[in-house]
């Protein structure tokens, strides 16, 4: 059985966990403590030399890195996965847009704000402005792609959806308001609704 080296609060490990689990694949979980130091030992190391989680670690002794590749690779064939190349495409893209104009702004503030020390807090408390303006800039392309669409690419619910709800459903603890954008907190609503949806605290 796969070996998922995870954090629980995480919002890219949890992408992991809820395309195992929605697309059936069953995990053994290895919990790292959010601010500890485990992953930078060497024998995290030897597994992730870039020192962080998700790593996924199979039977045979292979890792994959990089949420968006195991989220990827663990949909392969299945209905999360885009049927055609354009929708693959997009698919592709906006899992880009999302570790790259999203997740640096609506999942550092959530990290800061919500999970970090209070004294490491008050060091970057001048940069929560950005976080913020940056933040909503993404959450606004995000409500404009929803306005008459119900998902991000092709016509079904598939793994951009999961890459990019992991860190939006929870974005009001990074402080966020998700109600000022009424076409993400729609969109919102229907993932929760699909089949083996599992919330953020669940490890199963």
């Amino acid at each position: 059985m796969p070996v998922l080296h995870q954090m629980q609060m995480s919002g890219n490990c949890y992408k992991v966990r809820l395309t195992a689990k929605q697309v059936g694949v069953p995990l053994v979980l290895r919990d790292y403590p959010v601010l500890g130091i485990e992953t930078r030992k060497p024998e995290f190391l030897a597994r992730n030399p870039n020192g962080r989680v998700p790593l996924l670690e199979w039977e045979d002794g292979r890792t994959l890195a990089e949420s968006g590749a195991i989220i990827w690779h663990l949909a392969e064939g299945s209905a999360l996965a885009p049927a055609d190349s354009w929708s693959r495409a997009e698919a592709l893209s906006w899992m880009f847009f999302e570790q790259y104009s999203h997740e640096p702004y609506v999942a550092v503030a959530r990290f800061w704000l919500a999970y970090a020390p209070k004294a490491e807090l008050e060091k970057k408390r001048h940069l929560i402005p950005e976080w913020h303006a940056k933040g909503n800039a993404a959450l606004a392309v995000m409500d404009g792609r929803l306005r008459d669409r119900d998902w991000f690419a092709g016509d079904r619910y598939s793994i951009a959806d999961i890459a990019l709800f992991a860190y939006t459903h929870c974005a009001d603890e990074g402080g966020f308001d998700i109600a000022s954008f009424p076409a993400v907190a729609r969109w919102i609503a229907r993932v929760r609704e699909q089949p083996r949806h599992i919330p953020l605290s669940e490890s199963r």
